[in-house]
């Protein structure tokens, strides 16, 4: 079975962000950059079905700029065989990815497609459940435990009652959750060979979508600083403050 792996790149996650001085979005430059934190647990995921015997090849896809490549690079380190760049230097909106993603399982005909729950720059949490949706293929979000049984997988959903388990007829779209695993470091020699490995450059064309943006951003503004707390001496100060407060 395939296994189509997508990956973002975006401001790593150590990283605080800083805003235009017009508001028209955030500073992106001498920015440090790496793959999204769910996309890594994807990845790792894919990795460890293929060495289960599950998997039998791994196709990392990015949609984005040139530099993605790093991106993608990263992730055949960590084990993927191959990977595919859509290339597109501006922003693309999750509507035209999930379509780029749905062009391309169309041609590469995987088994399963794994994607991070959510971006970490945007948390649209919308792709996913796009490509499922343009695909007409069962999906398991939230993804917290996978197991393949014979034709089906088995996910463990994250909900906000706990945990529901679903079993979906392969192929299948899943996005994994934070708990699903811990992404391994790549190794020298795997970094040293990623650089040999097949990396395909297309364009949002080859899939026929447009990604001219439908929404735009008015304006982008720091979230307000937090106040100090206040101190107070027993309950019934408390109970008396927030009263004032009009929280009581």
């Amino acid at each position: 079975m395939k296994a189509l792996v997508c990956v973002k790149r975006v401001i790593d996650y150590n990283v605080k962000p800083r805003v235009k001085a017009d508001g028209s979005g955030v500073d992106l430059a001498n920015v440090k950059m790496s793959m999204n934190p769910f996309d890594e647990i994807a990845v790792e995921e894919a990795i460890r079905l293929k060495e289960k015997g599950v998997v039998t090849e791994i196709v990392a896809v990015s949609v984005g700029p040139q530099k993605a490549q790093e991106t993608l690079r990263t992730a055949l380190a960590m084990g993927a065989d191959r990977a595919v760049l859509v290339l597109c230097e501006d922003e693309v909106e999750p509507l035209a990815v999930a379509k780029i993603i749905a062009g391309l399982a169309n041609e590469e005909a995987p088994g399963l497609i794994i994607t991070g729950k959510q971006a970490i720059d945007d948390d649209s949490n919308q792709v996913g459940q796009m490509v499922a949706a343009l695909l007409g293929r069962p999906q398991g979000t939230f993804a917290n435990e996978i197991s393949v049984e014979g034709d089906a997988i088995v996910v463990k959903r994250e909900i906000d009652g706990g945990l529901q388990t679903v079993r979906l007829a392969l192929p299948a779209v899943v996005t994994t959750d934070l708990r699903l695993n811990e992404p391994r470091y790549a190794s020298l020699p795997n970094i040293m060979k990623a650089k040999s490995k097949p990396l395909a450059t297309k364009a949002p064309a080859d899939y026929g979508v447009d990604v001219a943006p439908r929404l735009k951003t008015l304006k982008v503004t720091e979230p307000p600083v937090r106040s100090a707390g206040i101190k107070v001496a027993d309950v019934d100060a408390l109970v008396a403050k927030l009263k004032e407060m009009g929280v009581a």
